[in-house]
């Protein structure tokens, strides 16, 4: 691809890197959870939020048990401020919950978000200024002294605030373009911004590291985000928070990488919502720690009704290949997939399992609010025996014997990709009936009944080619004597008779269904299934059956 040459690294290496952090196969805990859906995530929509739409958003995320909110940019316009008003004024901040409101460092701007915030005694207030090299020689054409004294003024200001509205508030620095300035300097600038907040563990503070853009692999950001924990003064008084956007699609690792090298805390949105690529997904995250054993801290256990209310609200799509969330993220079309998942959930119910472990399903659907019967086995023209049986099975109490799995996959399959689109359970299930249960024609069963002695003799009444017949044979099983009715008057051939039955249903509704399989002379195999409210009339029908699919065949 033309024009590669024109792009360099962007990013800059700490002066030590000892990637200790990659010796931890994996977290341990849940990090502090900052949604930024209200004002990352809205303003990234086409059309943000009305003020209604964005209580209810707001509302949905403390249910969701979010403990820190960023709710806007209050000084940016009236919508943004009167939402943090209506929060305070309706008493809607529940008192183990924290909203976050974000500023520029800019005394007026400030002042007005301090106005927002009147009457709360809790909150956080998120001051940033952006740092980049880029940012420095394009967009403010200053020096390092220069931003770094946009800072510290902006965190003096923040103290002079506090003092004069008589509030103790938490502090939230964000170096913005952290990943794309040198890393001394970012280290400088934080340092700068503490020695004038001088945390302590009653009042902490916080420094939020973005990858304000993704210059690098994860493991560099994580080796940056080593170094600034490492470093940074008064660390044990402040709450190391991460920001992860996803421009080289790296969100969910550079947030898991950065928490192993020591971060405390995460910031993102519901889906990956957020400018450009978006967000870190707070979901996939917050999931990826269940999967491994560890609790959340968030209930993510009715995916399907959350995504039905996001979209509602912000008028986005969540893609049905979305991890976890998406409609299609638990659901096998592919046959050799099917079969396995079936299995699995077999053996689930015959062993006492401690642990779930399901081939091709990281996670038990049920625990996100999706169902096995309408979200993991999808049938169309790429499932394979496996996943139509576990569907008859589920769904209609329908065991198909080894043998037959075959024929129904391939009559079920051919209708799926002449309709070329999914099939839904039951119309499995009304394609299997049509095509095996209780076939009858072109010879139809009219009736028949058996006496019972040292042999068994039935009389069978049928039609065929046009005419109606009578016939009576003997033999020592219900289905030979009937197999010889055939044979003798007829003249139709076959061998190697199976059989197979099992009750469908319970109580007065419980009905008995039978599988026969017969062989042509020409080694031809031909199924048949019956279905009626006894085991000898089902047997009966599904011989005729099968002796119905062995004369189309030919």
């Amino acid at each position: 691809m033309k024009g590669y040459e024109k792009y360099k690294k962007q990013f800059f290496l700490p002066p030590q890197m000892s990637y200790d952090w990659s010796k931890t196969d994996s977290l341990t805990k849940a990090p502090i959870w900052c949604s930024v859906d209200l004002r990352d995530g809205n303003q990234a929509l086409v059309n943000p939020m009305s003020l209604e739409e964005k209580v209810k958003f707001f509302q949905i995320l403390v249910d969701l048990g979010f403990k820190e909110i960023e709710v806007g940019f209050p000084a940016s316009s009236e919508t943004e401020f009167s939402f943090v008003r209506t929060l305070i004024e309706k008493d809607l901040i529940p008192a183990d919950v924290t909203i976050q409101v974000m500023s520029q460092m800019r005394e007026h701007i400030m002042r007005q978000t301090f106005e927002s915030l009147k009457g709360l005694k809790k909150a956080i207030v998120h001051l940033y200024n952006p740092i980049s090299v880029a940012q420095r020689e394009q967009v403010f054409g200053k020096t390092k002294e220069e931003i770094k004294k946009i800072a510290t003024d902006g965190a003096n200001t923040f103290f002079d605030l506090c003092q004069e509205y008589g509030v103790n508030y938490s502090m939230e620095y964000t170096p913005e373009s952290f990943t794309g300035a040198e890393i001394d300097f970012a280290l400088d600038i934080c340092n700068s911004v503490l020695d004038i907040l001088t945390p302590t563990s009653c009042c902490k503070h916080i420094i939020n590291l973005p990858a304000t853009i993704e210059h690098s692999m994860p493991h560099v950001y994580a080796a940056q985000v080593e170094y600034m924990s490492r470093n940074l003064n008064y660390r044990e008084n402040i709450i190391l928070s991460l920001h992860p956007h996803n421009d080289r699609g790296c969100a969910v690792a550079d947030a898991e990488m950065g928490l192993l090298a020591g971060a405390d805390r995460i910031e993102g949105t519901l889906f990956g919502n957020g400018e450009r690529t978006g967000n870190v997904d707070l979901i996939t995250l917050a999931l990826n720690l269940y999967s491994q054993g560890i609790d959340p801290q968030l209930d993510f256990s009715d995916i399907p009704s959350l995504v039905n209310q996001y979209e509602h609200l912000t008028h986005m799509n969540v893609d049905d290949r979305s991890p976890y969330s998406g409609k299609l993220v638990f659901a096998s079309f592919a046959g050799g997939h099917q079969d396995a998942i079936a299995k699995g959930l077999k053996w689930r119910e015959e062993h006492d399992c401690p642990f779930w472990n399901v081939p091709y399903l990281p996670i038990d659907p049920t625990d996100v609010g999706r169902e096995y019967e309408t979200d993991v086995i999808r049938i169309n023209s790429q499932s394979g025996k496996g996943g139509i049986a576990y569907l008859l099975e589920h769904y209609y109490q329908i065991i198909l014997p080894l043998p037959l799995r075959a024929a129904v996959s391939s009559a079920i399959k051919n209708i799926s990709d002449h309709k070329h689109t999914e099939l839904t359970a039951k119309e499995v299930y009304d394609s299997f009936c049509a095509e095996f249960v209780n076939i009858n024609a072109p010879l139809e069963l009219l009736d028949f009944h058996f006496n019972l002695g040292k042999v068994i003799m039935v009389t069978v009444y049928l039609r065929y080619q046009g005419k109606t017949h009578q016939f009576v044979a003997s033999a020592n099983g219900h289905l030979d004597a009937v197999s010889n009715a055939l044979h003798d008057n007829l003249g139709i051939d076959f061998h190697d008779l199976t059989y197979h039955e099992h009750a469908i249903g319970s109580g007065t509704d419980t009905q008995a269904i039978s599988y026969v399989s017969i062989t042509s002379p020409e080694g031809k195999v031909s199924w048949g299934v019956g279905i009626q409210d006894d085991i000898i009339t089902s047997s009966v029908y599904a011989l005729i059956s099968a002796v119905n699919h062995q004369l189309l065949d030919k």
